[in-house]
């Protein structure tokens, strides 16, 4: 599927996760709670705009290799923010030993695209 799809796909669902926070989430959660929420919709966003980018810089300069970068980040938006959302909705506090992952997820995503960059 195209890159810039798949981003417009995820700030569709980051705005709509958003949005259920502030209105379905926020009542019957608590604070703690509600603010994984938030942190978990932050880092959504970010990094769906970060996917924006990564499909028009693919666009750009087709030679780049941006398939990877694009995965990590994708796959750290599920672990990260997936887990800080069921995190928020109830799910058992262990859960949360995998948010981490998600972490590096982003974070080896970002690598991956400055190398990438720094050998074109």
């Amino acid at each position: 599927m195209n890159g810039l799809v798949i981003a417009a796909l995820n700030l569709a669902l980051a705005v709509i996760l958003g949005a259920f926070g502030a209105h379905a989430v926020k009542a019957r959660v608590n604070p703690e709670q509600l603010d994984w929420w938030h942190t978990a919709t932050a880092y959504f966003f970010y990094h769906a705009i970060g996917l924006l980018l990564i499909g028009v810089l693919a666009r750009l300069l087709p030679t780049l290799s941006l398939r990877w970068p694009a995965i990590f980040i994708q796959i750290g938006i599920f672990i990260f923010c997936g887990s800080l959302y069921l995190l928020a909705l109830g799910a058992p506090r262990w859960l949360g030993a995998i948010t981490p992952i998600g972490g590096l997820a982003f974070i080896l995503g970002w690598l991956t695209l400055a190398l990438q960059v720094a050998k074109a």
